[in-house]
C-alpha cells in the first residue's frame, strides 16, 4: 500500500501513536487547522492533547508567554515567536512535543521582507530532564494562494513536519 497517498492527518497520527507521544498545538493565522487536522481520525484522544490559538499578541503573551521583546523586535510571524510558541505549547501542556504556526495569509499584512503566503512552523520535542536533548526547529516556507490557500497549506506542512520530528525523535531514541 502506498502510504504517501492517505492524508497527512492520518500518517501523523499512525506516527504519533507508534512512538506513544504526544502533542499540544499553538496556532495563529492557521486559527485551529492543525488542530482540526489532527483530530480528524478516529482515536485521536491517544495523542492529541490541546491547542492554544493566540491569534493578538495579548494573546500570545498571556497564554503562551512570548516575550514583550520577542514581539516588538520580530513580531508575530517570525522564527523566534514560532520557537516561543512551539515550546510554550509543549511545556504548558507537558506532551512531548509542541508544534507552532504563524504565517501572512493575506490578503494584506505582506511585507518586503514577509509577503502574503510566507509561513513559519516551529516544532519544539522533549527529552529527559537535565538531558540536554530536547530541541526547537524553525522552518520558514512561502506559498502560493489566496487566505484559505496559505492557511490550508501553513496547516499541513506543520503536520508533515511534526510527523518529521516524531520520526527523526524515535531514531534518535529519545
Amino acid at each position: 500500500m502506498n502510504t504517501t497517498a492517505r492524508p497527512v492527518e492520518e500518517r501523523v497520527a499512525d506516527t504519533l501513536r507508534d512512538a506513544d507521544a504526544t502533542v499540544a498545538v499553538a496556532e495563529a493565522a492557521t486559527g485551529g487547522l492543525v488542530a482540526t487536522l489532527l483530530t480528524t481520525p478516529p482515536g485521536a484522544s491517544d495523542y492529541f492533547d490541546r491547542a492554544y490559538v493566540t491569534y493578538a499578541y495579548d494573546a500570545l503573551r498571556e497564554e503562551l508567554a512570548v516575550s514583550r521583546e520577542t514581539l516588538d523586535e520580530h513580531g508575530a510571524v517570525s522564527a523566534p515567536t514560532v520557537r516561543e510558541m512551539a515550546q510554550a505549547a509543549r511545556d504548558r501542556a507537558r506532551t512531548d512535543f509542541g508544534v507552532a504556526t504563524a504565517a501572512v495569509a493575506g490578503p494584506g499584512g505582506g511585507t518586503d521582507e514577509r509577503p502574503v503566503g510566507t509561513v513559519f512552523v516551529a516544532v519544539a520535542s522533549a527529552a529527559p530532564w537535565e538531558s540536554g536533548d530536547s530541541t526547537t526547529t524553525v522552518e520558514r516556507y512561502t506559498v502560493d494562494g489566496d487566505r484559505d490557500g496559505v492557511r490550508e497549506q501553513a496547516a499541513r506542512q506543520a503536520l508533515r513536519d511534526l510527523a518529521a520530528a516524531v520520526q527523526d525523535g524515535e531514531q534518535q531514541g529519545l
